[in-house]
């Protein structure tokens, strides 16, 4: 059987082991996990469950950043574009390799090589803007443009503005908000860290080239192992479809044994006849090297059996026992070497607490003698801040006192009072005179009105006298 060499259980449990607890941890702990499983030799035995974790991860990520009222074209690009970012963020760090970032950006200051979905995933803000700012000033010298290396003490919105600028000035389009890169992750940090690696690319003569292919001749010879290989499964199946193909058949005892008897004459007439081979064997050696490829048989393990289930738990169990006994020793030393500091602190502690036994007193005593002083201090800052008060009330009240002075002396010694009198006087006695005019006015159309009204009453009267007379006389 073909078998896989597995690299050593003591190994891939320690690896997971240190990543478990950091997997139920925060967020950047979570991914350290992911990077040291990703480092392990079994990526066979990792890479499912390392993939689950990824993309729920992911799934959860997305399904945020699509709810947002701000990210509105995301939704309308798609269900796929919440996972842009880690598509783009994939197509940056194969550029950074080709740039040797490494070597030229990493090392200079102090930063670790970045992961897969580093600026995809929110893991650490502060460190995620640091190391978006170091790529994009490294990529803008690259690319053939001076720029300054950003420090740590820097205004962030000046910094991004002075990229965002520099991207625009080789010709690329910047339809986001400079707010978004403040947080050093998501899909506009690694289009922004895209564009720069290609331009860099561009200045530093990089092309790529086609792929090379194999040649057919390696093809057909692995297209015809791929289907010599049969798995349990197949040769199961086959199997069961022959056993139920043979209890189908009915068998007749009487022919079968005709047949038998036919079988048994013919085979001891040609036992018979044949008494000497006629094939050569060289061409037989060859026809069966030549047919042996064909008729090799290949069994692969399913990795669903419980037999490898069991295999693997011994496998697991033994490595855990062996990596136990080893882990025992070196916490036992590390206990003994604890405990043996721990008394050297507790009797270090004792003698400086003897030799500065009389220090403590003293500076004791001065506290004490400082807070006497302190109460004194305050209590002679209540009674200043009492005669304080008294002292700006008493200032109001002088102040109110020369005021109203300065105000009657002024009215004393100014003479407008004595002007607005007179010109008042003068008003007076003109507005006499004319309500004097116009009462004799309206006494003059009085007396006229009386003296009108007495001469038409004396008229009616006379009118009314003489009609007497004259009927008197008659």
């Amino acid at each position: 059987m073909n078998m896989r060499p597995q690299t050593s259980f003591p190994r891939l449990y320690s690896c997971k082991a240190a990543a478990i607890p950091a997997l139920l941890g925060g967020r950047a702990e979570r991914l350290r996990a992911l990077h040291a499983i990703d480092g392990t030799e079994e990526e066979e035995a990792v890479g499912d469950w390392q993939n689950r974790l990824l993309r729920q991860r992911a799934v959860a990520w997305g399904s945020k950043m699509a709810e947002r009222d701000d990210d509105g074209p995301v939704a309308e690009r798609g269900p796929g574009a919440a996972y842009a970012a880690f598509v783009l963020m994939e197509e940056l760090l194969d550029k950074l390799k080709l740039l040797s970032y490494e070597e030229e950006a990493l090392r200079r200051h102090n930063v670790r090589p970045l992961s897969r979905h580093y600026f995809a995933l929110p893991t650490n803000p502060g460190e995620q803007f640091f190391v978006f700012c170091t790529l994009a000033a490294w990529l803008i010298t690259k690319a053939g443009h001076h720029f300054e290396q950003p420090q740590e003490y820097d205004d962030p919105n000046a910094i991004i503005s002075k990229i965002l600028s520099e991207l625009r000035s080789f010709g690329r389009p910047v339809d986001f908000p400079p707010s978004k890169l403040k947080a050093g992750y998501g899909e506009q940090a690694c289009y922004v860290l895209d564009c720069l690696a290609e331009e860099a690319l561009k200045c530093s003569g990089f092309s790529w080239k086609r792929p090379v292919y194999p040649t057919d001749e390696l093809e057909e010879e692995e297209i015809t192992e791929d289907d010599t290989e049969l798995t349990l499964n197949k040769l199961e199946e086959d199997v069961a479809e022959e056993e139920s193909d043979n209890e189908e058949n009915f068998i007749d005892l009487n022919v079968l044994k005709a047949q038998t008897y036919r079988s048994d004459v013919k085979d001891t007439t040609k036992q018979e006849e044949i008494l000497q081979s006629t094939t050569d064997a060289a061409e037989w050696n060859l026809e069966v090297e030549r047919v042996l490829p064909q008729l090799k048989v290949t069994v692969r393990t399913d990795n669903k059996d419980w037999r490898i289930h069991v295999d693997q738990m011994h496998q697991h169990k033994d490595g855990i026992e062996s990596s136990l006994k080893e882990t025992r020793g070196y916490l036992d030393k590390f206990h003994n070497e604890i405990s043996r500091t721990l008394e050297k602190i507790n009797s270090r502690e004792k003698y400086i607490n003897n030799q500065l036994e009389h220090l403590i007193q003293e500076y004791r005593s001065a506290q004490a003698l400082l807070s006497e002083a302190k109460e004194k201090y305050q209590e002679g800052s209540g009674g200043v801040t009492e005669r304080i008060r008294v002292l700006s009330e008493i200032t109001e009240v002088l102040e109110k006192v020369k005021q109203e002075t300065e105000e009657k002396g002024s009215s004393m010694t100014d003479g407008t009072p004595l002007v607005r009198i007179k010109q008042a006087l003068t008003k007076l006695k003109q507005e006499t005179i004319q309500m004097d005019i116009q009462i004799g006015v309206m006494e003059h159309t009085l007396l006229q009105s009386k003296l009108k009204e007495k001469s038409n009453m004396t008229r009616d009267m006379n009118a009314a006298m003489i009609p007497e007379s004259t009927i008197g006389a008659y």
